[in-house]
């Protein structure tokens, strides 16, 4: 009996073991299918050590969805992994209700059709993977995260404005036993930590 191929690409959904069965679909196209996966929320992609890409080259991570109503998967893209970046958490839940890829992006899973949710990998050159990520932070115009920057930071103010309407002091408290306080400091440093994050990668909160 031969010896099996060494597993290249690893998935970890919380509370399960870890699934190494990507089946391939092309040559540069696989997949690996999550059971019972309605009440997932995240799920971690890697590269097993046993196998590295080739030079130049990544995968660009998908996640499909089966929708009952038309018949078809739903896919998103993720993100993606390499040799140097060679694992990544992506959270899933907020995407089980969306539509697939619009046209601006190259979907090799687009025909794929599975009854299950599924994770796939799309291995491709670390150019054209720069280039598809791209379009998920960014719209052409750059307006989308323009936009997006703008509501998150209105919202992060209008909240630390409301909640400072409500500061005592000690000293002005009424002590009261069932009730539990956050410092304001606690609330500032949050608002900053969220703030710098926020201005570093729009999208941070996705992963």
């Amino acid at each position: 009996m031969e010896n099996p191929v060494p597993a290249m690409f690893g998935l970890i959904v919380s509370g399960r073991i870890v699934q190494t069965d990507f089946v391939p679909l092309t040559p540069t196209s696989l997949v690996s299918t999550i059971a019972q996966a309605e009440n997932i929320n995240h799920v971690v992609i890697f590269l097993t050590g046993a196998t590295p890409f080739p030079p130049d080259m990544g995968g660009l991570v998908f996640f499909g969805w089966p929708d009952e109503t038309t018949g078809t998967s739903n896919w998103q893209l993720l993100g993606f992994i390499s040799n140097d970046k060679p694992s990544a958490i992506f959270k899933v839940s907020n995407l089980k209700k969306t539509s697939s890829l619009g046209s601006a992006f190259q979907n090799p899973f687009a025909l794929h059709v599975s009854k299950n949710a599924q994770i796939g990998i799309s291995v491709e050159t670390i150019t054209s993977i720069q280039q598809q990520v791209s379009q998920l932070t960014s719209s052409p115009d750059g307006s989308t995260v323009t936009n997006f920057h703008e509501f998150c930071t209105k919202m992060l103010e209008n909240f630390m404005n409301y909640a400072s309407s409500f500061s005592q002091s000690q000293s002005q408290m009424t002590p009261n036993p069932t009730e539990q306080y956050v410092p304001l400091s606690t609330l500032q440093s949050w608002y900053n930590n969220f703030s710098r994050r926020l201005e570093q990668n729009p999208y941070f909160w996705r992963s």
